[in-house]
Parts: structure tokens; sequence; C-alpha cells
């Protein structure tokens, strides 16, 4: 029991400053890859290639003045962005990021908590993750504020319906497993669930750029007409939690996004290569190979985001829920009918 509590509690020290270093550094990563996309260098003082940037911007927002509205509902206005980066970094514990390790005669997991319903805790996290933008921008007592996060729920729910259905369409691929590791498990063969499932991805994909108010789906902080959206009576420490947490949701959802439709830390050939090189089942080097597999897909998938953002305009707002309801939502119901079909034909589903 003590070297369980021992294990798990190093597993989630790790995987916690990895969600912390990755989001610290997918800020240098997204000025560097917008440089390059325009032409420039990007952060270039702070270290050889600006690569001491993240920790200049961190103590930046450390230090500035701390600003709290005299008009504000002082309490929910300190606590929104505590419960906005919490749900961030909670959403990361069902993921499983390498084959289980074997110490000792013992198997142990490579994630936090493997829970049953693991698809449906994660909606569930993702879902309160709003409730820090909501209580933000009502505790500022300001009308941009308020205004952004009626945007930021409405978005919410506008684009979970359509990823909820599309994660049952997975969950009838997968077998009818809720739980995440089983679901990546499952796609060891080297046929990933991307396959049977590209629309319920493209569905999925759309969704989390909407999820997590990355562009074009900012509109919950349209500076052009929102000043800065909820977060504007937000400075110093609490406002980087909450440009922060943006960075977190995006390297969890890579994360979701690469396990479930990409295989996880699976590839193909993959058993070829480790029977090849000799290696057992709970070896640490299947471990590391499976853990790098896994890391460059989320490593592209967040590329993609940043690419996306700098390549496409806002939307309107109209735009927004015209897509949500009227083409996202259907497609999807369309995707789970297909799906409902093909599995049947493949004999999964037996009526």
């Amino acid at each position: 029991m003590a070297e369980f509590i021992l294990y798990k509690s190093i597993i989630c020290v790790v995987i916690f400053a990895l969600s912390l270093g990755i989001a610290a550094y997918s800020t240098w990563w997204e000025r560097k890859f917008a440089g390059l996309l325009q032409d420039r260098w990007g952060p270039s003082r702070a270290g050889w290639w600006g690569l001491l940037q993240p920790l200049a911007d961190g103590g930046k927002m450390l230090w500035k003045e701390e600003i709290i509205p005299n008009v504000s509902n002082k309490f929910l206005f300190v606590i929104a962005p505590a419960l906005f980066i919490v749900t961030a970094i909670v959403a990361g514990v069902l993921i499983p990021w390498a084959p289980d390790l074997k110490i000792g005669e013992t198997f142990y997991s490579m994630q936090i908590s493997d829970v049953n319903v693991g698809v449906i805790f994660l909606l569930g996290v993702t879902s309160i993750g709003v409730y820090g933008i909501m209580i933000g921008g009502w505790a500022s007592n300001n009308k941009y504020s308020l205004l952004g996060a009626i945007r930021a729920s409405a978005q919410m729910i506008s684009y979970e319906l359509a990823m909820g259905i599309s994660l049952i369409a997975l969950i009838i691929t997968a077998g009818g497993t809720l739980s995440f590791s089983e679901i990546v498990k499952a796609q060891d063969a080297g046929v990933a669930n991307i396959v049977w499932q590209p629309l319920g991805f493209l569905i999925f994909f759309v969704c989390a750029l909407a999820e997590t108010n990355r562009a074009p789906f900012d509109l919950a902080e349209c500076e052009t007409e929102l000043v800065g959206g909820y977060h504007t009576e937000y400075s110093a420490f609490k406002l980087g939690l909450f440009l922060f947490a943006e960075y977190i949701n995006m390297f969890v959802s890579s994360a979701v996004m690469a396990g479930f439709y990409f295989g996880g830390y699976n590839f193909p050939f993959a058993a070829e290569l480790y029977q090849a090189l000799g290696l057992e089942t709970g070896d640490w080097q299947i471990s590391l190979i499976g853990f790098l597999v896994y890391f460059t897909k989320v490593a592209i998938f967040i590329t993609t985001f940043m690419w996306i953002r700098w390549t496409l305009p806002r939307f309107r707002y109209d735009q927004l829920m015209n897509l949500g309801w009227k083409t996202l939502l259907p497609l999807s119901l369309l995707n789970l009918a297909l799906t409902v079909v093909v599995e049947f034909f493949r004999g999964n589903i037996h009526l």
C-alpha cells in the first residue's frame, strides 16, 4: 500500500510539472511559430533563442501590481481564476501517457487514475471549467466582462452537445468502454480510431477549438468588441492564471484527441519493433518509447491549434452559433447513425 501511494504521488507530481512546463513553453512556441508565419524572429532576447521568455513572462505577471476593483465581489473575483486553472489541470488525471511499467513483479499504470467512466468524468470536468469564466465575468461588475462570460457559457453549451454525441460514436467503436486507458489499449493493433471515426474526429476537433476558446472561436475575449472579455478587470497573477489555464486546456485537449483517435502511445508495427529490440511487456524502454510517441502526437496537435489561430480570422457570434447548432449538431447525429450501421456490419453490435 505504501509503495502504491508513493508511486501515485510521484506520478501526480510529474504530470503536474509536465502540464505546467508544457503550458509555459507553449507560449514560447506560439510566439516563435507566429514569428515564422509572419517572417520575423519572435522572442530572441531572454536566453538563447528566447528560451527563458516564459520565465520572464511569468515573473512579470507575478510581480506586477495587483488591482481588485472596489465594486467587484472580491471573494468570487479571487476564486474564479483558481477554479479555472484547477479544472484545467484535473482533466489531465485520466490520460494514460505510456504502457504499464513493471517494477519488480508489479505493473504500474502510467496515469494518475483509471476511472471506468473516464469519458463521462472528462466531459464533466471540462463543463465545470466554464464556471471560472462565468464567475470571473460576473464578479468583476463590468459590462464587458459580463458579456464575455455570457458568450463563453453559451458557446460551451452549444459545442458540448456535438462533442458529446461524437464521443458516443467513439464509445460504440471502442466496444462500449468508457475507460480512457481501455480506449487507448484497443488501438494497439495499429488501427487507430481515426480510421473508423474520421467525421467524429473532425467534429471533436472543431468543438475542442471552441471549448478552449481558441481562435477563431475566441469570442469570449474578443478585443475589438469587449476590451478583454471576461478577464478585462484582471491583472497581474490572476490574469496570468486565466491565460495559463488556456494553454493547459489546449495541452489536455491535444492529449485527449491523440489518445481517443490516434492511438495515444500506440503506433504501427510497435510489436515488431519491440520484438526486434528484445523488449518485453513492462520494460522501461517500452514505456519511454510510448511516452515519446504520445508526446509527439500532442505536440503536433498543439502546433495545429496555433496554426489555426494565426491563419483564420475570428468568427462573428452569429456564425459561431450557426456552426454549432446548424452544422456540427446535425453532422454529429449523422456520424452516430453511420457508426451504428458500420459497427452492425462489423459484427460489434447485435440486434
